[in-house]
């Protein structure tokens, strides 16, 4: 919760982000999870600047067209900041009602429990009735075998020590605090495989996070 405190504090609105360098965002960002969705917020608050007056629309449907924001994100984002009445799933909800509906069933997909939650939605504040649901979600998951691994979307995540969701932490990391590098001192930092580093480095800079100069990297502006 500091970590985030802290984003909001330095970012306290859209232009703020939108004013703000991706190095900047990024610093901040850390701790703070996947640095793609650092990257898809400034990217976001950029659209809004220039298409919005500067306002999030509270509208699922324009709100997905935006980076990484899918229909459950969207939704909720219109639930929560906008107290709208619209249906969407999360993984603490999941469980809920798979708790309450379908504890006996091994596997349940979305499509049976949207009904359910369409049927119960508090039409009047919205807001209030899925933060209660979500608390009441990571209770059960603190007392109860997860119920949500009965959900036929559910997977595990794949182990992240040297994984490339960690090296790619590790790039970014140092070229916050360094600036700018050669690949060959990227590579000596890493102690990894120069090619498994090389197709990094290129995805990053596909994504947008990176872009190169005189033969090294550093961060997009």
């Amino acid at each position: 919760m500091k970590k985030y405190a802290h984003f909001i504090k330095v970012f306290p609105d859209i232009s703020s982000l939108n004013r703000a360098s991706l190095h900047k965002v990024l610093e901040v960002w850390q701790g703070l999870g996947y640095n793609r969705r650092a990257l898809a917020l400034k990217k976001i608050a950029q659209i809004v600047t220039k298409n919005f007056d500067g306002t999030i629309p509270p509208f699922p449907d324009t709100l997905q067209t935006f980076p990484c924001v899918g229909k459950a994100t969207a939704s909720a984002i219109c639930a929560f900041a906008f107290n709208k009445p619209v249906v969407f799933i999360e993984t603490n909800i999941r469980s809920v009602f798979i708790h309450f509906f379908f504890r006996d069933i091994p596997v349940i997909g979305d499509t049976e429990i949207f009904p359910l939650i369409e049927e119960t939605l508090d039409l009047e504040n919205p807001r209030e009735w899925y933060y209660a649901l979500m608390d009441y979600g990571a209770m059960l998951k603190k007392i109860k075998p997860n119920p949500g691994n009965q959900s036929a979307h559910y997977h595990r995540q794949s182990p992240f020590e040297d994984s490339d969701r960690q090296i790619r932490g590790i790039i970014l990391r140092i070229l916050i605090e360094k600036s700018y590098l050669l690949e060959d001192e990227i590579v000596e930092e890493l102690q990894k495989n120069r090619k498994r580093i090389k197709r990094i480095l290129m995805e990053l800079e596909h994504e947008g996070f990176i872009m190169r100069k005189n033969g090294g990297f550093q961060l997009c502006e």
